[in-house]
């Protein structure tokens, strides 16, 4: 297990199912259905192919990740980004903090944030937006309860509006839930050189 990674990265790592993943070329007609509405469009994770064990569950956890993440209007993509990263870093989730970290990067075509965050934590230089809504998902990740007025008031004041603040909180409580189920799943390792 000296392959597993923990320290937080930018740099995606592979993840190592507990679970044997369904093989596509295996899967039921069921299966291949619930697969079919998975958030990427590039390739079926051994995350996701591990989850279709559960057709039911992955049939209804596909669309809402979609869309809670992906949809227009709200919170910009980059903030749920940061929301998930947020999370993801109380959880100590690093895969998810990656995946998440390099979506924020790509999509604001800026490293500085993400950078700032895996150095220096809850000290990260941010600027006041980001320093809100980092703030308020990081609270609201270590118990619902930490999350106070006063944060609510700082979303407020850096501009968010009410849309944007339910896009955060659906986006940090998504991966609450989604960073624990990937902890008992598997595990992040180096990526394999091929």
């Amino acid at each position: 297990m000296s392959d597993v990674i923990r320290k937080f990265t930018r740099n995606v790592p592979d993840w190592r199912p507990r679970v044997e993943p369904v093989k596509l070329e295996e899967a039921s007609q069921e299966q291949l259905d619930a697969l079919k509405v998975t958030p990427s469009n590039t390739k079926v994770s051994a995350y996701v192919l591990t989850l279709a064990h559960d057709v039911e569950t992955l049939k209804v956890r596909s669309p809402l990740f979609n869309g809670i993440m992906y949809d227009k209007g709200g919170m910009s993509r980059d903030e749920r980004e940061l929301g998930a990263i947020a999370a993801s870093m109380v959880n100590h989730c690093i895969y998810c903090a990656a995946v998440h970290a390099d979506r924020h990067a790509k999509i604001a075509k800026d490293t500085t944030v993400t950078d700032e965050l895996f150095a220096k934590g809850l000290k990260a230089d941010l600027s006041t937006r980001d320093r809100a809504i980092f703030d308020f998902a990081h609270a609201l990740s270590q118990t619902p309860s930490e999350a106070t007025p006063e944060q609510m008031s700082a979303l407020r004041d850096a501009g968010l509006d009410e849309a944007e603040i339910l896009d955060l909180i659906l986006s940090t409580a998504l991966f609450g839930w989604a960073n624990r189920l990937m902890h008992v799943l598997g595990d992040p390792v180096r990526k394999v050189s091929a």
